[in-house]
């Protein structure tokens, strides 16, 4: 037996010795990398370490939040973007919540240098389970480098620039200080940046109302924002909401009864939506647009609050008039029939008050309809009584006796409420002819109201902007006042009203006739035409020309023949607003703008307008005085709003004031520039009084309902009646209202600029002047600021 052993001792010796060398050689191979690893890292980071960004620089990183746009009197009207991002600091945090992320994200977040070795190793075993309601390999200080200074692309290279940047920022920041920054950076869906904008978004509630269980759901996010959104994925949200409260537990961040409590939750969703104060969609894309020209996309993303010149009264007494206006006009022109024969209902918008319904049982003298909520109204005999005339193609016609001649059941008709109640209703047409209305305060150009069509949502085109029409008659003061700064003509002048011929061309006045010689004031007053083109005669074609192109309008869209008199040039209701404006301020060309500031989102002014001003002198001398106001205002506001701020136990109030307009500190003005003269103090005056008598006895005569002596304007009414203008002044404000279809055709007879667009302007100025006193001035009894303007022409002139 002793020799059977002995040959197997020597078989296994060089196996044990083979056995011993490999296990040192593996040994010696650990060794030399387990020494090579941290060389090898550091050797990486010195190769890296020119490439890295400076994360001192990590605060400038701007948090996005949309841009929002407020009227002169703090009424949200726009708001753009998507992006959401409340900044917090620490304190704001609430324990419990960072506890949630720690159990979500990275339970050893205050023990690691950045990088968590226990963390990649979860990061593993979840791709090994297929585990995705666990964390991922990233740490907190990890998910900062990337979110503030990386892109999301999957590479080696930036994962190992995004663990260098980690070490960076735990080298040179506080723990509190980065999970600070993570949590207001980090993307928690539906736009949310960041855990205040996600409170508010998904729950409608600051960060301090929040239950342990909507803490979990806000942490269970930043895995996957759209895997895990309560909104589209509510299931797999509350699984992973009832992972993190686990974790939560185990971590011992909670109680087992506040673990239960917060697992028996419901998801709680309560969707916040920024309501607007006021829809007010021309204005407020009209500041987007010119914004975004100005500083480009960005501008969408930048937490910036505008605040307009426009006062939201006034805009909304603008608009009401704009749309009354042409909601008239349509029916003085008849009802034009049943919208569809057949239709979806609920695929049509509403405009405003004038609704689409569809018809469900018709009587003799009655019909009934559901509307787009489902409620049945009937609209009676007395509320189709406007709509029972009809027109044929010659614009003859009669009108139906019963309601089975108008309407079938299944047509989709427009109706509109009678009374605020709603319990009477009446037949309604959407307009198809447009409109504009665009009012500036002619010391400053500031504008006061515009409205760029009859509804935003039926088009998105800015008539008052960019819509250019034949101005008509409403060009001739601009050529009476050419005339009148030759000195060659004043407003007691004669001009003939006889026929004229130039070359080929023959004007006529609109009725025919001729009248012979009459004042220069008395052809404005009556809008005659030949007297016109005598007047531009006497100015100069060239020379009217450049007065209109100084007064606002664009040379090149004025015609160089004498045609120019009865309005054959192209201009928008904006450019006439300029120009009335010179008439009204002195004879000064004022710039029209509409922002007054913009702050940023920490409510700081980082723009405040100070316009070029018809009487600088004026301005200025009362300047210490406006900026003393603007700051007892400033502080009575902020008394006010600390007063209601009182905690009152409602929740909605505190959310909805999180991202709005509150300024840190009050407006102030500098000094103002002298807006330049365009027009001598005496034509401005002239042209103004005889503007005034276009009202008492010339074709404006109806705005004589508006019952005051301070008010000046001039109808306007294009070949074939295709455009309705009327111009308006005062002396706070000149107004421009235009009329007509988009593709020029006539308005029909009789709608003259009278008819059809200065009672627009009648029932604007009406609201915008109540409260205003008269502000008439005479030649004999100047007031202050007009012995101003003549001392200013005096230094200037």
């Amino acid at each position: 037996m002793t020799t059977q052993t002995q040959p197997n001792k020597r078989l296994l010796a060089p196996i044990i010795i083979i056995m011993i060398r490999c296990a040192v050689a593996l040994f010696a191979l650990v060794l030399i990398l387990i020494l090579a690893l941290p060389i090898s890292f550091y050797g990486m980071a010195m190769y890296l370490e020119p490439t890295l960004p400076d994360v001192k620089s990590i605060d400038e990183n701007k948090l996005a939040m949309p841009l929002q746009i407020y009227t002169a009197d703090n009424k949200l009207i726009g708001q753009y973007g998507n992006r959401y991002a409340l900044p917090i600091t620490r304190k704001e945090i609430p324990e419990h919540l960072i506890h949630a992320f720690l159990a979500a994200e990275d339970s050893s977040f205050f023990e690691h240098s950045g990088i968590s070795v226990k963390g990649l190793g979860r990061a593993v075993t979840e791709v090994i389970t297929d585990d995705d309601t666990q964390t991922g390999g990233s740490t907190i200080t990890m998910q900062v480098a990337k979110n503030y200074f990386l892109s999301s692309e999957r590479t080696l290279n930036r994962k190992l620039t995004e663990l260098f940047i980690a070490r960076k920022i735990e080298n040179e920041m506080t723990k509190d200080q980065i999970l600070t920054l993570y949590v207001n950076k980090i993307y928690l869906g539906e736009g949310a940046y960041g855990i205040a904008a996600a409170a508010r978004r998904y729950f409608s509630k600051t960060l301090d109302r929040l239950t342990i269980a909507e803490m979990a759901m806000i942490a269970g996010l930043p895995k996957a924002p759209s895997t895990f959104n309560p909104v589209v994925n509510p299931e797999r949200a509350l699984e992973r909401r009832n992972w993190i409260i686990g974790r939560m537990l185990a971590e011992g961040f909670i109680t087992q009864a506040e673990h239960d409590e917060a697992v028996a939750a419901p998801i709680g969703l309560n969707l916040y939506r920024e309501q607007l104060d006021a829809n007010m969609l021309y204005l407020s894309e009209m500041t987007r647009s010119a914004l975004v020209e100005r500083y480009g996309e960005q501008v969408i993303d930048s937490g910036w609050r505008v605040q307009l010149t426009v006062d939201s009264k006034e805009q909304i007494a603008a608009k009401n008039a704009v749309q009354s206006g042409l909601r008239n006009y349509d029916a003085r022109h008849g009802w034009r029939g049943v919208e569809a024969e057949k239709g979806d209902l609920q695929s049509l918008k509403p405009f405003d008050d004038i609704l689409p319904a569809e018809v469900i049982k018709v009587n003799d003298h009655s019909f009934e309809a559901k509307l787009q909520s489902g409620d049945t109204v009937t609209i009676n005999w007395s509320g189709m009584n406007w709509a029972r005339r009809y027109y044929d193609a010659d614009r003859s016609g009669g009108s139906f006796s019963n309601a089975h001649q108008m309407v079938k059941v299944g047509n989709i008709v427009r109706i509109s409420p009678l009374n605020e109640d709603k319990t009477a209703w009446k037949m309604a047409n959407v307009p198809v002819v447009q409109g504009a209305l665009v009012s500036l305060n002619p010391e400053n150009g500031a504008l006061r109201a515009l409205v760029g069509g009859f509804h935003y949502n039926q088009s998105k085109f800015n008539r008052a902007t960019q819509g250019y029409r034949q101005p008509g008659s409403i060009i001739k003061p601009f050529i009476y006042s050419a005339a009148l700064e030759t000195g060659k003509l004043t407003p007691d002048s004669l001009v003939s009203d006889a026929a004229i011929r130039i070359g080929g061309w023959q004007p006529k006045n609109s009725d025919g006739r001729y009248t012979g010689d009459m004042t220069v004031r008395r052809a404005l007053a009556l809008s005659r035409n030949t007297p016109a083109v005598r007047v531009l005669r006497t100015a100069g074609l060239e020379n009217a020309r450049n007065t209109l192109t100084m007064l606002g309008l664009e040379k090149e869209n004025l015609p160089g023949s004498y045609a120019l008199a009865l309005g054959a040039a192209s201009v928008t209701p904006l450019q006439m607003a300029t120009g009335f404006s010179a008439i009204i301020n002195g004879g000064h060309r004022i710039q029209p703008y509409f922002i007054e500031r913009i702050y940023n989102f920490d409510n700081q002014i980082i723009f405040q307008a100070n316009p070029a001003q018809a009487c600088a002198i004026c301005f200025n001398q009362d300047l210490a005085q406006h900026n003393q106001m603007l700051v007892d205002n400033f502080k009575e506001q902020k008394t006010k709003k600390a007063e209601s701020d009182v905690n009152d136990g409602s929740n909605t109030d505190a959310v909805a004031q999180m991202d709005r307009l509150d300024p840190t500190t009050p407006a102030q003005y500098n000094a103002a520039v002298q807006a330049p003269r365009v027009l001598s103090p005496q034509t401005a005056y002239n042209m103004s009084t005889m503007m005034r008598e276009v009202i008492t006895s010339g074709t404006a005569r109806r705005a004589l309902a508006l019952g005051r002596s301070d008010v000046g304007g001039k109808t306007g009414t294009t070949n074939l009646a295709k455009d309705a203008w009327f111009a308006g002044i005062h002396p706070t404000s000149a107004t421009v209202v235009w009329v007509g279809f988009d593709t020029p055709s006539t308005l029909g007879a009789r709608e003259y600029g009278g008819v059809a667009a200065l009672p627009i302007w009648l029932d604007f100025t009406r609201q915008q002047l109540q409260g205003t006193p008269h502000q008439w001035v005479n030649p004999e009894n100047r007031s202050r600021s007009q012995i101003a303007k003549q001392e200013i022409v005096n230094i200037t002139d």
